[in-house]
């Protein structure tokens, strides 16, 4: 005999067909919530770390980094460009973004002002300077021309025109009076005698004579001495042509020198400009130093290692030896992501996990 069905079974059997009947919907079940779409803030004009390209794509060494991780961890995200480095870590303290991605120095003074993620690599900076074969020539041309060595020059002929002018006079006084072709003839005789020095002791006869050459000789070694020293000096505070080589940020005094906005370079110059005079002339781009420093607008530029490396690979091979890479590897730090302070601790943790697998993987680019 079959079992009766419980009441509490057939109810719910009409209250189906009702429904189904009158064409309403049926209860969803439930589901799990789509994951958040993260706002992610994109460092630009930093190759070879993050730029975006004309077509508006994005490629890099950390854009692909976030890619990857991105793509592993099932995250979407929407990017969006920041000019610079100071931007973007302001845009994620400010809870603008959730993730800035670029190749964020970890700097003493952004730790505790900024949050950032696990370091994905080291790098240091370096400086790029313009080098040309005739460079030398030019600077030894400007040396021999510089107006301190032509007041120089100038005094120093002026004192020996005046004492020739002396000896001439007091050696031919009583003579009968020359034609004035005869006496300049003279005149030059005796002014090339004592500039030059050899043959001194033919020109004059008297004893006044003798003591005018001795005052032209103490002339003549003072004015030597002056001509070289301020040859010396100009040679040796132009940096083509004494070979220079900085090796650290305070050996750039005097020079114009090109940073980032916001960067770090543009950090570790403020504390020197005054006392050392550098001037730090402002880039947007990266990209643009190249041709400002082969026509010598700028003197050097400072920025990270790797990017002033990829720089100088992009320059057309004819100008590529006119630039060198100097101070190479110094002030190394780590360079990270950063997160917004609101982003949950346990996506934070699943984000950084994921860098150090990619790490552990040889996959960070």
């Amino acid at each position: 005999m079959a079992r009766p069905r419980s009441l509490p079974v057939i109810r719910r059997w009409r209250a189906l067909v009702l429904l189904l009947a009158l064409g309403l919907p049926l209860p969803a079940a439930a589901t799990t919530p789509p994951a958040p779409v993260l706002r992610v803030g994109v460092l630009d004009g930093s190759p070879p770390c993050s730029s975006e390209q004309a077509d508006g794509a994005w490629q890099g060494r950390a854009v692909d980094l976030w890619e990857l991780i991105a793509r592993r961890e099932g995250i979407p995200h929407l990017l969006r460009p920041y000019p610079s480095a100071k931007a973007l870590l302001e845009a994620a303290r400010g809870d603008a973004v959730d993730v800035g991605v670029g190749c964020l120095t970890i700097a003493p003074d952004r730790l505790g002002l900024y949050r950032f993620s696990l370091p994905f690599q080291e790098s240091g900076l370096a400086v790029l300077m313009a080098t040309d074969r005739l460079e030398s020539g030019r600077a030894m041309l400007q040396a021999v021309l510089h107006p301190q060595l032509l007041r120089v020059v100038a005094g120093y002929l002026l004192v020996i025109a005046l004492l020739s002018w002396l000896v001439w006079r007091d050696e031919h006084r009583g003579e009968a009076p020359a034609s004035r072709r005869e006496q300049l003839r003279a005149y030059a005789l005796v002014f090339q005698v004592l500039a030059s020095g050899p043959g001194t002791n033919v020109i004059v006869n008297r004893t006044r004579g003798h003591a005018i050459v001795l005052l032209s000789w103490l002339v003549r070694i003072i004015g030597a001495s002056l001509i070289v020293s301020t040859i010396t000096l100009e040679v040796m505070q132009n940096p083509a042509m004494r070979g220079f080589q900085p090796r650290r940020v305070e050996d750039l005094a005097g020079l114009r020198v090109g940073v980032r906005p916001g960067s770090v370079s543009a950090r570790l110059l403020e504390p020197i400009r005054s006392a050392r005079g550098i001037t730090a002339v402002p880039l947007p781009d990266l990209e643009a130093a190249p041709p400002l420093l082969l026509s010598g607008q700028l003197d050097a530029v400072l920025a990270d290692e790797q990017q002033l490396r990829w720089l100088r690979e992009q320059v057309a091979a004819g100008d590529r030896f006119r630039l060198r890479l100097a101070m190479q590897g110094s002030h190394r730090e780590s360079q990270a992501f950063t997160y917004s302070p609101r982003l949950d601790p346990a996506l934070a943790q699943r984000l950084d996990r994921a860098i150090s697998q990619a790490k552990r993987d040889g996959l960070v680019p």
